[in-house]
């Protein structure tokens, strides 16, 4: 065992000793920085694993080797890691935070008690919108924008798997019927029949997927061929009717699924910055071609996107001084962006100077999304049902949306008619919801999809109840089960955990805690200080968000300029989410003006400046 591990071993165990009479939240900072490294530390020892050995037939596919592959990001993720060339790409099988043994599917997993209906009508119905005042709706559709690059699961075509219905329940068919996620092939004849694999349709790496594709044919569909650049026009992304004529009003991108103007403000902004990215590479080197100016602007873009949901969204999200130090440490390091802006790297310490820039590190199983992260990303009560659109010029215009009015076919149709100006300003202003009980938008309890089932009948969902249903077909444990596998001690009453709703969870799980859904406790707990989530999800979100950095190559040991160029690494490092919106949008910078972060609400133009 190595010296540093040895100490970090040391340090962990005097930490899980502290924890058992205070929270890290609760600690002095410095105190509660060095409790977050030691977390991680137990996390990364405890709580990865590997579920590709479980799979017959499972073996590395055969990637060949290119000298590209040294400088490049391939569009399906495969050769991040030279030694593991598949691992990461799309296709491959998710991997898992929780032990093999505490991972139980059920054959029917709508059947079981409750139902996943009743836990939506009694439990997550929004009677009246909870808002996140310390955020602006950027926040959540960041994150949407954010996860449809790391994950995805692909659906059976037919709706086969049945959720009972209660007698007053008016859905439109008695049972519910929802499509089953599609397990891997061979997944349960090489593992124990409870665990279930599922492949991720999406590169697994912190790659800008959603806007380049995970796939060689999607990544042609979206390059101008021309420059290096993106296909815009007149700074809009195309439609992707010339692709789908079912999908008139939804941009042609990397990933697309789900669409609303939240994720075309974001699609937009950071096509436009890659256009931006190769502008800036052409003046150092004019001789290169289309394809070297594409993909050093990928890198530069995807880099970029990572440190500004580092460093600014996570903070907005999760408003606490110490955690605003970890993560900002995350990137720059504990000795801070000054030293190492000045200096560059004085350790290979990631904890000293930084991830980007260390010696890669994958610790204790291949890297892979995992269906744990999957679950704690189910945010959808950051999404309002109403909205209002103001307009920067003039205080008297202003639009009133419903969330149907404003997603799938109605996207652009709306941005055209408000301004794109006009709905980065009105995002900056509105805030999006509470994750918490009693909050879950009312459009996506009956929400109609755009395309409809193969059959040609119409796709409607209960999302709640479907959130419900996927995380027990896919074996992720329920919330007591959840908080033991971290070392959380699991919750001893309904009451304990949220006095308000007490009754209505004893009632609905018959006093049973042990078969508390996961989602219901996370939305049901209260959060650190300052948190937007609780901290159960926060332990999930502490070992993986790093580990996208600390696994990837180009976050890691070729974060350099031999690989990014030198005015690539100081795109990267000098730039964040406000100055790419004000080289795109300068209109926008009264709004801005003077903000820490952009994810906080923003200033009213049309008022007056508090002094």
């Amino acid at each position: 065992m190595k010296r540093k591990d040895r100490a970090l071993n040391i340090l962990a165990w005097c930490y899980r000793q502290l924890n058992r009479i205070l929270p890290w939240y609760r600690l002095p900072k410095i105190l509660g920085i060095g409790n977050l490294v030691a977390l991680r530390h137990d996390l990364r020892r405890w709580n990865l694993f590997d579920t590709g050995p479980l799979m017959a037939g499972h073996g590395t596919r055969h990637c060949p080797f290119h000298r590209k592959d040294l400088d490049e990001r391939r569009a399906d993720g495969s050769h991040n890691d030279l030694q593991l060339p598949s691992m990461g790409s799309a296709g491959c099988p998710f991997g898992r935070n929780a032990p093999f043994e505490t991972i139980s599917s059920p054959a029917e997993p709508g059947l079981e008690t409750p139902s996943p209906r009743a836990i939506s009508r009694l439990l997550m119905t929004r009677t009246q919108f909870i808002p996140a005042t310390s955020l602006n709706l950027l926040a959540a559709a960041w994150i949407q924008f954010q996860v449809h690059d790391w994950f995805g699961h692909e659906q059976e075509h037919e709706a086969s798997a049945p959720i009972p219905l209660a007698e007053d329940d008016i859905w439109r068919d008695n049972p519910m019927m929802v499509r089953r996620t599609k397990e891997a092939a061979g997944a349960r004849s090489g593992c124990p029949a409870k665990i279930p694999i599922f492949l991720n349709t999406e590169t697994h790496w912190w790659d800008a997927s959603q806007l380049y594709g995970s796939s060689a044919q999607r990544q042609l569909d979206v390059r101008g061929q021309r420059d290096g650049k993106l296909k815009l026009d007149h700074g809009r992304l195309p439609s992707m009717e010339k692709l789908d004529g079912e999908l008139p009003g939804i941009d042609l991108t990397g990933f697309n699924d789900n669409y609303w103007i939240g994720l075309s403000l974001f699609h937009t902004l950071f096509a436009r910055e890659h256009n931006a990215i190769c502008e800036m590479l052409l003046t150092h080197y004019p001789s290169w071609t289309d394809e070297q100016l594409f993909q050093k602007a990928r890198l530069i873009n995807a880099a970029l996107i990572a440190k500004i949901h580092t460093v600014e969204w996570t903070p907005a999200l999760l408003q606490h001084p110490t955690l605003d130090s970890g993560m900002k440490a995350n990137w720059w390091g504990l000795l801070g962006k000054q030293i190492r802006t000045r200096m560059g790297r004085l350790s290979d310490s990631e904890v000293w100077s930084g991830i980007p820039g260390s010696p890669p590190d994958h610790h204790t199983a291949p890297y892979a999304m995992t269906e744990e992260f999957a679950a704690v990303y189910r945010l959808h009560p950051l999404i309002p049902d109403e909205y209002r659109f103001f307009s920067l010029t003039d205080s008297s215009l202003s639009h009133y949306k419903s969330f149907p009015d404003i997603q799938g076919n109605q996207t652009r149709s709306t941005i055209e008619k408000v301004g794109i100006d006009n709905v980065w300003f009105s995002f900056g202003l509105a805030h999006p919801g509470q994750l918490t009980l009693g909050n879950f938008p009312r459009f996506l309890q009956e929400f109609r999809r755009i395309k409809r089932l193969p059959n040609g009948d119409p796709d409607v969902l209960d999302v709640a109840a479907i959130d419900i249903f996927r995380d027990r077909e896919r074996g992720v444990p329920r919330y007591n089960a959840f908080r033991r596998m971290l070392r959380l001690k699991p919750i001893k009453s309904f009451k304990a955990l949220n006095p308000e709703w007490a009754k209505h969870l004893h009632d609905l799980y018959e006093g049973d805690l042990e078969r508390l859904d996961l989602m219901v406790g996370l939305y049901a707990e209260t959060p650190p200080p300052g948190f937007a989530i609780s901290d159960t999800a926060f332990r999930i979100f502490t070992l993986m968000a790093p580990r996208r950095l600390k696994s990837d190559r180009f976050f890691t040991a070729d974060f350099r300029p031999d690989v990014y160029t030198s005015a690539g690494i100081d795109w990267v490092q000098d730039h964040d989410l406000t100055s790419v919106l004000l080289r795109h949008y300068p209109s926008l910078a009264p709004a801005l003006r003077g903000l820490g972060n952009p994810f906080f609400p923003w200033h009213n133009v049309h008022e007056p400046v508090s002094r």
